[in-house]
């Protein structure tokens, strides 16, 4: 008998079978199917139990779109002839620079990579290197995370976007934030209140986890050879489902540890076979599965594990897209790409945490950890296995969860602004999300999307010089930092400068530099010279975007959040608008001078960063007037020494009348340390935490001995608050350091604390040129009849010798090299021991601390 994989979803193939049409449900995404041939939009139902899988019921097909006059392209064998060939029509777009209307054809094809090869048979294709399901959306003006209804129209559907009622109160905010705009902003700003009112959709899912035996500690198993049994497959859902699927081995039992799930369902298999579909049936019975490097690890390994061991493919719901794993039944969410985006990272979550595995992340913002596992997983008792995979899975869904479903609710909202389907959320940069919106409003307006050398015609090259080496313009403006101990320091930040001035000064690459201009302004940097100028006839689209995402988050839901007046819930989830906010706005203007974003603009961020300069100048002007003490300053903040507040309004009156920006206390600090060097420092909050810049930057394959030692060295940092305490802190680290420094000349600390761990990107045979000490590590295990296989974690020392490096498993404790180890510690720490007045010398020989506090 078949074994039953198919949970509770829909697959619709034929509109007119489905009780579907008329009753609303959330529109999750859209995919091309290319054994369909169709795109396939995914429901989600109001409840957010089951998912609803759509084929396209409007006759949508792919096309780009050329200059080349119909005749001609009647006459272009070569293209008409082409089997995937459906068709021409003559289309009218409107110019972005000269909005003058222009008269194209439109090269219809039956499926999207016939346009790849198609396009190259033209002089000039237009909006031909989008992505089909990406088409489908702007065609069809989707939103993803919105409510919809498919409503029939005689024989053709249409979607029908469901919106909610919306309260005066926010109505009005709106008008009254935007009564000195134009009305096609105006417009735009009406039409997109509904996306930060709709309240998310709920939705059941289920976090899954496998482990899998190896042979020895440190093997990552390859996905596609699948060569290891599974031996642990950890489900923990919404609904309070939580299971733990183990295979059967010699394995003991055990005793049971304190993290033992003892709320979950434990269930022995005697097959692997059996395991993987018990697996995949409860997977599909829920509308949204949740992994953390699920498209990398996971799903690939039951994929092609099931296939080794002989389990038919018609059973695997799992499918394997260009940057995806999708399945078949399910919405696939990867936390570990979305975690990974910097935009998220930086914007959303602060940089709570350094590093993007799932220990890091869980730690910083659940305040709960992996499971610790001293040697290899196959050699766990059956009991620490479940204790382990289980907490795996649950902090995975758990990182959905906290915090009132933040997460879940920020790709909803992301998803909405940036017309992206959920799962290309979580798998694409900040700068995919900004070139989507773009894509999205110029097929709404129905301007041409131009191709980059459209905009380099216009756009003038870079004036300003660079002072980063790669960058084609000067950037932000940045104070040197002093050195030492400054107590009582205040950050002020200028809220949302760059996209303030995008707004301000009409900044779009259809704007700036544009001839042919009735009104324009010019653009002059700091020291007052004229390096563009911007047309102010018409709102610039990025302008418009910018400036309405900033009104919005600034105006009304960043004082929502905080509402005392408004309900607990409300206040989440406005809560959540504007983090989605400040996401998009933090970003807008960095992708203009990315050479590889479609609508690249020099000219465009040249101009942002040189009135950004001007500003920032201004201001340390007149904090200087008022006498205040600058001590550091970057971009958009300025750290001041011990301000009064009456300093501070001051100031903060002044920029508000005479640049029309607001400035905002951002950060008070007890104490911050600098080191001299930008972007660099340490400083104590008022409320105990602590922020880390660009200084001992603890990573993955640092050695475990210093790793302890920056454990400590934070603890310390945090607890200081006064001249006195950093006495004792410069002892404690003289000590330590000290310490190390016998221990490692003593030869005393043992190999696995000297360890460093790296893991092996690709098989070793494709180091042909450069070859990393883990991989010269590698080869020696190989020489020595070891197995080593890309994915395996490679474990050495430094030793002496030619060499330099041995893999752990051949290294002896005499042959390490203390020098080495040394100069490590005098590396890491040299920053923070210049920012003291230390030098290194003064600590190996004995000398006591210098020092240099300034209070």
């Amino acid at each position: 008998m078949k074994y039953n994989i198919i949970g509770d979803v829909y697959r619709l193939y034929d509109v007119n079978k489905v009780d579907f049409i008329d009753k609303p449900a959330y529109l999750l995404g859209v995919y091309y199917d290319g054994t369909l041939g169709k795109a396939v939009i995914e429901f989600l139902d109001e409840k957010g139990e089951k998912i609803l899988f759509l084929t396209d019921p409007t006759g949508h097909k792919p096309y780009f779109l050329t200059n080349e006059p119909p005749e001609k392209i009647k006459e272009n064998k070569k293209i008409v002839e082409h089997h995937s060939f459906d068709g021409i029509e003559v289309v009218t777009k409107i110019d972005p620079f000269t909005f003058k209307e222009l008269r194209l054809t439109k090269i219809i094809t039956k499926d999207p990579l016939a346009v790849a090869k198609l396009r190259e048979l033209v002089p000039k294709a237009w909006e031909a290197k989008i992505k089909y399901h990406d088409n489908y959306i702007y065609d069809n003006a989707l939103i993803p995370g919105m409510k919809y209804k498919l409503v029939r129209h005689g024989t053709k559907f249409n979607y029908k976007l469901i919106t909610p009622k919306i309260s005066s109160d926010i109505i009005n905010k709106v008008k009254e934030i935007l009564r000195a705009e134009q009305a096609e902003t105006k417009k735009l700003a009406e039409e997109w209140i509904p996306l930060f009112e709709e309240k998310p959709p709920k939705a059941k899912r289920i976090a899954i986890d496998i482990e899998v035996y190896t042979p020895f500690k440190g093997r990552v198993p390859n996905p596609s050879l699948a060569e290891y049994p599974i031996i642990s497959i950890a489900l923990v859902g919404t609904d309070n489902y939580r299971r733990v699927l183990v295979l059967a081995r010699e394995t003991m039992w055990g005793e049971l540890s304190e993290e033992y799930p003892h709320n979950a369902e434990i269930e022995i298999f005697d097959s692997e076979e059996a395991l993987i579909l018990e697996a995949i049936r409860v997977m599909t019975k829920y509308p949204i599965v949740v992994t953390f490097n699920g498209d990398n690890f996971d799903l690939p390994y039951i994929f092609h594990r099931a296939l080794r061991i002989g389990i038919p493919k018609e059973y695997l719901p799992i499918h394997f897209g260009e940057d995806i794993v999708r399945l078949e039944t399910s919405i696939h969410i990867d936390l570990y790409k979305f975690f990974k985006n910097r935009a998220i990272k930086s914007y959303a979550f602060g940089g709570k945490y350094q590093e993007e595995n799932l220990d890091a992340i869980a730690t910083a913002l659940l305040g709960i950890s992996k499971i610790g596992v001293e040697g290899n997983i196959g050699e766990l008792s059956l009991a620490n296995l479940v204790a382990y995979n289980y907490r795996d899975a649950e902090i995975t869904l758990m990182l959905t969860l906290f915090n009132n479903e933040l997460v879940w609710r920020l790709m909803i909202l992301l998803a909405r602004i940036a017309k992206v389907s959920i799962e290309d959320i979580c798998r694409k940069s900040i700068s995919k999300w900004i070139q989507n919106l773009f894509y999205w409003i110029h097929r709404k307006l129905n301007y041409l999307i131009p191709e980059p050398e459209d905009i380099r015609k216009y756009g003038k090259p870079s004036t300003t010089q660079a002072t980063i080496e790669g960058k084609k313009y000067a950037g932000a403006l940045v104070i040197e930092p002093p050195k030492g101990v400054f107590f009582k320091v205040t950050v002020l930040d200028v809220a949302s400068l760059y996209p303030s001035i995008i707004k301000k000064y009409n900044l779009s690459y259809e704007t700036v530099d544009k001839p042919n201009c009735k009104s324009k302004i010019d653009i002059l940097d700091e020291t007052g010279k004229k390096i563009h100028h911007v047309c102010i006839d018409k709102p610039g689209l990025s302008a418009q975007i910018t400036g309405l995402i900033r009104d919005f988050r600034v105006g009304i839901y960043k004082k929502k959040a905080k509402s005392k007046e408004i309900p607990i819930e409300m206040r989440a989830w406005y809560d959540v608008v504007q983090k989605a906010m400040k996401v998009f706005i933090n970003a807008s203007y960095g992708v203009f001078g990315a050479e590889n974003f479609p609508l690249y603009s020099p000219a465009v961020a040249e101009s942002v960063t040189a009135l950004g300069r001007k500003s920032l100048y201004s201001i340390l002007k007149k904090s200087a007037e008022i006498g205040m003490k600058v001590v550091y300053g970057d971009t958009d903040s300025i750290f001041l020494w011990a301000p009064t507040n009456e300093q501070l309004t001051k100031l903060q009156e002044w920029v508000s009348k005479n640049l029309g920006l607001e400035i905002e206390v951002d950060k008070e600090f007890v104490y911050v340390l600098f080191t001299g060097l930008k972007k660099n420092y340490i400083g104590r909050y008022v409320n105990g935490g602590i922020e880390i810049k660009g200084l001992m930057a603890k990573k993955r394959n640092t050695p475990e001995f210093l790793k302890q030692l920056f454990i400590e060295l934070i603890e310390k940092l945090k607890a200081m608050s006064t001249p006195e305490d950093f006495k004792e802190f410069q002892e404690w680290l003289e000590n330590e350091v000290k310490r190390l420094y016998r221990e490692l000349k003593k030869k005393e600390i043992t190999l696995d604390q000297l360890a460093f761990k790296v893991g092996l990107t690709k098989s070793l045979n494709e180091y042909t040129k450069n070859k990393p000490p883990h991989v010269k590590a590698a080869l020696q295990l190989k020489t020595y009849g070891y197995t080593v296989e890309e994915g395996d974690i490679i474990t050495f020392v430094k030793i002496k010798g030619r060499e330099g490096y041995k893999a752990i498993q051949l290294a002896k404790l005499y042959e390490v090299d203390p020098d080495k180890y040394i100069e490590i510690i005098n590396s890491a720490l040299s920053q923070l021991l210049e920012a003291l007045g230390v030098e290194w010398s003064d600590i190996v020989g004995g000398t006591t601390l210098g020092e240099l506090l300034i209070s």
